[in-house]
Parts: structure tokens; sequence; C-alpha cells
């Protein structure tokens, strides 16, 4: 189908301006070199990542994020769970905007999709990087009006 959606779950919806996130994420994985499968991004709280977490990872903690990977050859599909209180808590501590971190996170799960580990600490900076610079390329100051 490819497709990229959005979802609110257990939350109230925010601006997340999803098309132009759908443009990026879309341009993410064509400047890897992937091809756009089916993602679906969920934002939800804490508390229904948490019970995510623990149900199908056995990991009993918070998480900003939890990644589902479809991925099938070159072809991109997962869903990302993610959670806003989280993501709220990282924009105060790494001083950023919520919109920003969110489309961090979101470049995160889908970096995840199209091949990038972060385990490592040298896996850790190139993930940085990547987000960083697909991050650039978003005007934030026209979305953040």
């Amino acid at each position: 189908m490819n497709s990229v959606e959005f979802y609110f779950e257990d939350i109230d919806p925010i601006s997340i301006h999803e098309n132009i996130l759908n443009l990026q994420l879309k341009s993410l994985i064509k400047k890897e070199l992937k091809e756009v499968g089916d993602i679906t991004v969920i934002f939800c709280s804490d508390e229904y990542l948490l019970e995510m977490n623990k149900e199908y990872l056995n990991h009993d903690y918070y998480t900003d994020i939890i990644t589902f990977d479809y991925v099938e050859g070159d072809i991109i599909s997962g869903d990302l769970f993610i959670s806003v209180d989280r993501v709220k808590d990282n924009a105060v501590q790494f001083d950023s905007t919520l919109l920003k971190e969110l489309y961090r996170v979101v470049f995160h799960g889908t970096l995840h999709l199209v091949g990038y580990k972060d385990k490592t600490e040298d896996e850790k900076v190139v993930m940085r990087s990547k987000e960083d610079f697909y991050l650039s390329e978003v005007d934030f100051k026209g979305l953040e009006k």
C-alpha cells in the first residue's frame, strides 16, 4: 500500500503536521536507498507504552519508542509506538521543543527500520548524526508558530 499513517491511542491528538512528517519519512527512506512500505505511527501515553513493553518485550520500564519491524527486503514497513509523555520529558531534558523531539523519535524508529542500530557507542553516534541530519531538513520555525 506504501502509506504512512498516524494514530493517537489513549491520548488527545496533538498537532504533528502529518503531511510534513509523512513527506519527511518518505524522503528519509528514499535517501537511505529503500522503498516505502506501510508505516504506522501510534502516539500514546507512558502507561500504554509501558504495558506494551511488558507484554511484547518483557521489559518493565518506560521508554519513548517501541518499533515493530515488518521490513521485507528493501521495503520499509513497521509500527512505531511513541510515548508523548516520555517525549515531552525528553524535550525539556534536551532543551528542545516538543515537535522537534517528536520528529526525532519518529526518525529514530524509522532509522531502525532501514537498518541502523544503537547498541554500541559507535552505533549511537551514527544514529544521532542521522537523526540530526534529517531534523535539519525540517523547517520547524514554520511549523511551531
